[in-house]
């Protein structure tokens, strides 16, 4: 996550980003854990793996 130019880690291990009808997005790690991000998707590199969300 993206917040006022500082990255935070949300979640390691992201197997599946859903978008949900509210507008939030779903991430699903590879153990089964789940949290909920409210944002835009600002950026992802999956050679780097990473996916960046912004407030």
């Amino acid at each position: 996550m993206v917040k006022n130019g500082e990255e935070a880690l949300l979640m390691e291990s992201v197997d599946l980003v859903e978008p949900e009808p509210d507008g939030t997005f779903r991430l699903v790690g590879i153990f089964g854990d789940q949290i909920t991000v409210k944002g835009k998707l600002k950026r992802m590199n999956l050679v780097d793996h990473r996916i960046l969300f912004e407030e």
